[in-house]
């Protein structure tokens, strides 16, 4: 009973602590923008137009106004739950940017963790289960090289030999110009085309997927190895797991149905996370094959300085980091009973 409160007074100050970082990042984000060199009327005009031009498209975005006073207006729409209007994409609101593009980058983020989380179990298993061997080396070099690589190199280095050189893979975008995507309700690609029946499509937009999905989960995938290879050595060094041995247990069964679990656990709340991060961070996975996502709409906007777009999507994405992290530190108590509050 006094786990169970103190896991409910935590579950409700993390509620409670969760607007005021979102109003945080909303505060950092709105006074970086402002600081930055650059001038959103000179990005849609031109720096040649006329000054009275300038001065009248500023007044009608409001940025001829002090900056408290911008502050306070962006503060009052955020709480009617406005993100804002695109100044660059003829009046289009950030929410309908939100649901043009969110979808393929969700799509994008959920393929990459399963990558991820494939290769990355399966590495650090087979590290921590031969300690002080070359695999275990081999695993130790496998997460210091993917941590280290930079995305839209590997990204590049994969489109020259696999789209290029080989011709296996198309070399960007989601589906091929000029074709119908798969109609749905879900505006995924691969579960709209397995709901409408058309398998032709679902192939079609694995194809599309592979390259971006592999460049996102491989390098990602070293965090998971790096945390499964030491909690699964720690794990295989405890007393039930001798006991296991001494019983005759053989050694794969000990390290898949006993040592592995009880070392997954760490791994929850890094799922989580990173799939939380993923979802906003996949920038440079998005610019390098061109994908659609939000996260390359993100890019578009700091390039043409679209100030609304800009922050109305960051505060997106904060809102989905708090809402992850509060979900995740729940399961974490319920699948840990040695977590006290």
């Amino acid at each position: 009973m006094a786990r169970s409160n103190a896991l409910r007074y935590y579950i409700l100050t993390r509620l409670l602590l969760a607007p005021l970082m979102i109003w945080t990042i909303t505060t950092v984000v709105f006074l970086l923008l402002r600081a930055t060199p650059g001038d959103p009327v000179d990005a849609l005009l031109g720096p040649r137009a006329p000054e009275s031009a300038k001065d009248t498209l500023r007044a009608q975005l409001g940025l001829d106004a002090p900056l408290m006073i911008q502050y306070l207006r962006y503060l009052r729409n955020l709480l009617s739950f406005d993100l804002g209007t695109s100044v660059a994409s003829q009046g289009q609101t950030v929410w309908e940017i939100i649901g043009d593009h969110f979808p393929a980058t969700v799509e994008l983020t959920l393929c990459g963790m399963l990558v991820a989380a494939g290769v990355g179990l399966t590495v650090g298993a087979i590290a921590a289960s031969k300690p002080n061997s070359p695999l275990d080396a081999g695993g130790r070099l496998f997460g210091i090289v993917t941590y280290a690589v930079p995305m839209y190199w590997f990204g590049m280095l994969l489109q020259l030999f696999f789209a290029v050189q080989l011709r296996w893979f198309p070399i960007g975008t989601r589906f091929p110009l000029g074709a119908t995507p798969p109609q749905g309700p879900t505006g995924l690609y691969l579960l709209d085309s397995l709901l409408t029946g058309q398998p032709g499509l679902f192939f079609t937009t694995v194809h599309y997927l592979a390259l971006p999905s592999l460049t996102l989960g491989i390098l990602i995938s070293g965090v998971f190895e790096r945390i499964v290879r030491v909690n699964l050595k720690q794990t295989l060094r405890a007393d039930y797991v001798e006991a296991a041995r001494a019983r005759g247990i053989p050694e794969v069964r000990i390290v898949l149905a006993h040592a592995l679990k009880n070392a997954l656990i760490p791994v929850v709340t890094v799922l989580g996370l990173t799939f939380a991060s993923l979802l906003g961070g996949a920038v440079l996975t998005e610019v390098t094959f061109s994908w659609p996502g939000l996260a390359n709409r993100l890019y578009e906007a700091i390039s043409q300085r679209d100030y609304p777009v800009v922050q109305g999507l960051m505060v997106f994405f904060a809102m989905i980091v708090a809402v992850i992290s509060i979900a995740i530190d729940i399961l974490n108590a319920y699948v840990d009973p040695r977590i006290r509050y």
